[in-house]
Order: C-alpha cells, then sequence, then structure tokens
C-alpha cells in the first residue's frame, strides 16, 4: 500500500491511499492505528514529506563500500547522531544551499524508516513489526561544517537538508534489506547499491536505537548511504545551483529535488 501526506487542491493537508500520482482516498482512522479509508477520492495537488516526524535518526558509516571510499574504520556499532526536524522537506521542492556553508553541499541516497507504534527495548526478531513504512531520504551534509566542527550538527540539519519521500510503501509490501538503492545528479549516476550491503540491517537498527531511545509514532530512521557520494571522488562534486538530484529506492519510487540558493 501506499501512502502519502499531501495538499489537495483546496489547500488541505491530508493523509490518504494513492489510487495514482494525481488521485488518493481519504484516511479516516488513524494513521499509526487502524488504516482505513474513504471510497471516495480527492485529487493531489502536492506531495508532502510523508510523515511530520518527533525525531529523525540517522546512522552513519553503515555501508562497507562507503566506509572503504571516505577511509574511516568501520564502527563496531551503530554510529547514530541526529538530524533536526526542520530539515525536513518534500519531494519536487528545493533543497537550499545554506549562505554560511553553499561551497560542499553533498548528497546522500537513503532508506528510511518510519516507526509506526511505540518502540522500546524491542529485540530485532521483533523489530521490523514496529514499522509503519519505508520511503526514500537524501542526507543531505556541507562536508566543510562536518570536517570543522568535528561533529555532524550542523552539517546535515540546515533547512531543507533532509528531503522525504516521494510517498510510504507500507512495512507489509517489502523487505528492507533486499532493496537496489541509486542516486542520480542531472541524470548520471553517482550512486548504485543494495541494501543488503549495509553492515547493521534494519531490524539491528530499529532494535539498537530502541534500547537507547523511546521511538514514537512518526519517528524516521536514516540506515545510511552507500558509495559514491560527491566528496570521496576525484576530483570532488558537490551540489550546484540549478543540479537535480533524485534518491531512487526499488519498490518505493524517486524522490527529486532541485538545488537553489
Amino acid at each position: 500500500m501506499i501512502l502519502a501526506r499531501f495538499l489537495t487542491t483546496e489547500g488541505r493537508t491530508c493523509f490518504g491511499r494513492l489510487r495514482d500520482e494525481r488521485t488518493a482516498e481519504l484516511l479516516t482512522g488513524d494513521l499509526y492505528g487502524e488504516l482505513v479509508f474513504s471510497s471516495t477520492t480527492v485529487p493531489v495537488a502536492k506531495l508532502l514529506p510523508p510523515v511530520v516526524p518527533p525525531n529523525i535518526f540517522a546512522i552513519g558509516r553503515n555501508y562497507r563500500a562507503h566506509v572503504a571510499e571516505t577511509g574511516a574504520r568501520p564502527p563496531g556499532q551503530p554510529l547514530v547522531f541526529m538530524k533536526a526536524t526542520t530539515a525536513l522537506t518534500a519531494t519536487e521542492t528545493a533543497i537550499v544551499l545554506p549562505e554560511s556553508a553553499p561551497d560542499e553541499v553533498d548528497f546522500e541516497a537513503e532508506l528510511a524508516v518510519v516507526i509506526g507504534r511505540v518502540a522500546r527495548r524491542v529485540t530485532e526478531d521483533e523489530a521490523l513489526d514496529y514499522v509503519l513504512g519505508y520511503t526514500c531520504a537524501n542526507d543531505v551534509s556541507a562536508r566543510d561544517c562536518q570536517r570543522n566542527d568535528k561533529q555532524w550538527t550542523r552539517a546535515k540539519g540546515f533547512d531543507t537538508f533532509c528531503p522525504l519521500g516521494p510517498w510510504l510503501v507500507t512495512a507489509d509490501a517489502l523487505d528492507p534489506d533486499a532493496l537496489a538503492i541509486r542516486s542520480r545528479l542531472n541524470g548520471h549516476v553517482m550512486q548504485d547499491s543494495h541494501t543488503r550491503e549495509m553492515t547493521f540491517s534494519c531490524r539491528r537498527l530499529i532494535s539498537y536505537l530502541s534500547h537507547q531511545f523511546t521511538l514514537r509514532p512518526g519517528t524516521v530512521i536514516l540506515t545510511g548511504t552507500p558509495d559514491g557520494v560527491g566528496f570521496a571522488r576525484r576530483p570532488p562534486v558537490f551540489l550546484q545551483p540549478g543540479d537535480r538530484i533524485e534518491v531512487e529506492l526499488e519498490g518505493i519510487g524517486t524522490l527529486v529535488n532541485e538545488v537553489t540558493c
């Protein structure tokens, strides 16, 4: 099932089950409970980020080839950081290069997990039972801030630095550890990998995080990026005004953003 958060032609913000990219059946039940939909459809004028998360957790260095291309050490356990919820933006909206750090802004294609019910100290075996669904994410990162600040909050937390979408595919529809993942910059493939290459699986990440924090419904987990990012290339490739960056996940869809300053 494909769920979306969207604006109607009347400007209302709604949740619904997509029939196609232009129409949806309105959710009349609870997004984090029983999914019940109206039999009537409404027009979809603009897709919004699929959820409004209470927290956005992200995982660094979770693909072996990405660790190798950066020259970093493989982590012994998930490397956790957070992105500001104000960084959230939707598909077909702009990634804005920040005035204070416009020169080394990079892309990171990622699978995002959305939690569907409160998860606290859950086992790996039961972890996926707590998932509402999956979507595409771009962990946009200002590499000079990341390098100079010696931590990642500002580098990965600027406004518009967490594109999410285009919609949410429910957990029953796919295996999160069996998906092709790609990014394309101006039509050129930059990253081309598979979620089976993650060091820590989605089950492991959800369980691990739930032993550190209470994962509330709507919590978003970005699961890491594969190799091919811009700063690791020679010469480096950073986002420029006018660029078009796409993140594609098998079985989900494509997240598309233009870059502006």
